[in-house]
């Protein structure tokens, strides 16, 4: 018993420090930008960017393959976070972020929306009336995809006091 209890624990031992040396001398390195881009993006990996994931976004994102508008779940703000990380200017002014609104006259409850949504923002359960919670949409659009009768849209979002800013007046000198 104290034999068996030896060996195994001389064998793990072994193998620790083994694996220890692996991971030092065998690393691969990688580029610290990605995952600097990495922790900016969402993260919800729905891939409305044309990559797979967040993860693919950023890599794309650190070559220069793609460009700073490239997630539409994270909007204008995350266009700007991204554009000053990599010190390059916005491409496009990216219109008003849009919001998942569903027609509840025409919802027959078939639940196909709810798995699909990264972010659990519908509510419902089969056979009834679902629900977008407006805070917790990203407004990726997945939810639209599936949807038998099209009774989900996209919709821009309603201006509140956190999404309402003033608008800025256009310059005239001199007439």
């Amino acid at each position: 018993m104290i034999a068996a209890v030896l060996s195994l624990t001389v064998l793990g031992v072994c193998c620790g420090w083994l694996l220890g040396l692996a991971a030092r001398y065998l690393r691969v390195e990688t580029n610290p930008l990605n995952e600097e881009l990495q922790q900016l993006l969402p993260g919800v990996n729905c891939g409305q960017c044309g990559f797979p994931g967040c993860a693919g976004a950023a890599e794309a994102l650190a070559s220069g393959k793609a460009p700073v508008t490239l997630c539409p779940p994270g909007g204008p703000a995350l266009a700007q976070a991204l554009a000053a990380k990599l010190g390059v200017a916005v491409d496009a002014a990216a219109g008003p972020p849009a919001l998942a609104h569903i027609n509840e006259a025409i919802c027959i409850g078939c639940a196909h929306c709810g798995p699909r949504c990264p972010t659990d923002a519908i509510i419902g359960a089969p056979k009834q009336i679902h629900s977008v919670i407006q805070d917790a949409c990203i407004g990726c659009g997945l939810c639209v995809e599936v949807c038998p009768t099209e009774c989900l849209e996209l919709r821009p979002a309603p201006l509140t006091l956190k999404t309402w800013h003033w608008p800025k007046p256009a310059l005239s000198f001199g007439a």
